[in-house]
Parts: structure tokens; C-alpha cells; sequence
């Protein structure tokens, strides 16, 4: 999975979406509905950057994900989107997961920065109690010890972990987990190492203009380049990716 953090405009998303279709990703990711810590910040395009999402994909032939953040908004975001994304903030909004649960939607769901594995997992649950089971389970770093050098701490532990105890599929944020770019392609190739399905690249067509998340965003070049180096990384281990 690959793209920017929110959605800006239709270049940004048209660049992003060939940058990840020549890569070889299978999925686009954009936020079109953006939890901010601060209301002054970027709050994201809304249901026109939705729309942007999608026509990006699909002319790429990219499946897409984007993040529902209120459960009455379920509807307009399905209706759009691919997969469903639960955002770490919400992971234990219960009202929330009820209504992705019920839309039959493919679901990713991010663990909180403080979740233990075991409230995670029943997290899930709540997705799956109305007979989907259509979810993906997403590492994206836990609070840090020290924020001197990273955002968060990427717990690797998660990975093989979680495909121990449960069945569902297990993919891995580095952009998150680390919040700085020039760390997360040594990150994404140690989560592919530690078994997981799949990684969720957060990559912008220029990371020094981008409205959210450009220090952790990696350039189209340097998704070019580590690409490679992961499934080499899974070959290495038996896997494809």
C-alpha cells in the first residue's frame, strides 16, 4: 500500500497513484478525512478528495483505502473506497467499529499507540461480530521511551505475534512507526523480515510541500529503490510480497 498521507489535488494524487503503480503496489492510499491534534491544521478535501481517491486508482488499476472516522460517515466513505480504514485514534471507538463492521467492507484496522496486543485483537472482534471477517490487522508503532529521534517505537514484535494468535492477515506501517523517512526503508524491510503480509508506504510526489505527514513521506524515487530490496527481503525468507 502506497500515497500520501491526505489527498491535496488531483496532480498530487495522478502522481502519487503512477508512483505506486510502477512500483508495483497493489493499493493507494489518501486520506480524504484527516484527524488533526490541532484544528488549525489541515483537516483534509472530504468527500472531493474521496472522489479524487478513486479516480486515481482507477485509472492506475490501484484497489484504495482511506480512513472513516465517524460511524455515520461509513456509507459516503464505502461508497468510494476499497477498504475501510480504522485510524489508530479510533481503535477503540466501539460505535465506530460496530458500523464498519456492518457494512461488509473490507476493513484495516490500526492499532492504538498505547494497545496492548490482546485489546487489539478484540478490537477486531468488533469488526468481525457481524460476520465479516474481511479485516486486516495494522502495526503502526506504540508511544515512544524517547521522542529525541523517532515518533514512535515500531513494535516488530507485533507481527510474528499476531500471526501466532490470530488468523488475520498482519501488515505493517513503518511511515508511523518511525515518523522519519530516511528510517523507514531499513523499518519496512526488517517488518517484511518479521513476516509481515504486506506494508503501508506513505509516499508524496514532493514530501517537502505536502500539507500532513511530509517528514515520514518517502519521494516516487525512493519507492522505486526500496521496492526491490523488500521483495528480495521476502524471497529471502520464502515469501512473495
Amino acid at each position: 500500500m502506497a500515497g500520501p498521507c491526505s489527498v491535496e489535488s488531483s496532480d498530487q494524487m495522478r502522481l502519487a497513484a503512477e508512483a505506486a503503480r510502477t512500483a508495483g503496489a497493489s493499493v493507494l492510499r489518501g486520506g480524504a478525512f484527516k484527524p488533526r491534534t490541532s484544528p488549525y491544521s489541515f483537516q483534509g478535501l472530504q468527500e472531493a478528495g474521496l472522489k479524487i481517491l478513486q479516480q486515481a486508482g482507477r485509472e492506475q488499476n490501484l484497489l484504495t483505502i482511506s480512513e472513516v472516522m465517524q460511524h455515520d460517515l461509513v456509507p459516503l466513505v464505502a461508497s468510494y473506497v476499497d477498504i475501510l480504514q480504522i485510524g489508530a485514534r479510533n481503535m477503540q471507538n466501539f460505535p465506530l467499529l460496530v458500523e464498519v463492521g456492518k457494512s461488509g467492507h473490507p476493513m484495516m484496522l490500526k492499532r492504538g499507540p498505547s494497545a496492548t496486543l490482546d485489546e487489539f485483537l478484540l478490537a477486531a472482534e468488533y469488526l468481525m461480530h457481524h460476520s465479516n471477517a474481511k479485516v486486516l490487522l495494522c502495526e503502526r508503532g506504540v508511544q515512544p521511551l524517547d521522542r529525541s529521534y523517532t515518533r514512535n517505537t515500531l513494535d516488530l514484535n507485533a507481527a510474528p505475534v499476531l500471526k501466532e494468535i490470530s488468523h488475520l492477515p498482519v501488515i505493517v506501517d513503518p511511515s508511523h512507526g518511525v515518523g522519519v523517512s530516511r528510517y523507514v526503508p531499513a523499518m519496512a524491510m526488517a517488518s517484511v523480515a518479521a513476516g509481515a503480509d504486506g506494508i503501508m508506504l506513505e509516499v508524496h510526489p514532493n514530501p517537502r510541500e505536502a500539507m500532513s505527514d511530509g517528514a515520514q513521506s518517502l519521494t516516487p524515487a525512493q519507492l522505486q529503490v526500496l521496492m526491490p530490496q523488500l521483495r528480495a527481503v521476502a524471497a529471502a525468507i520464502g515469501r512473495s510480497l
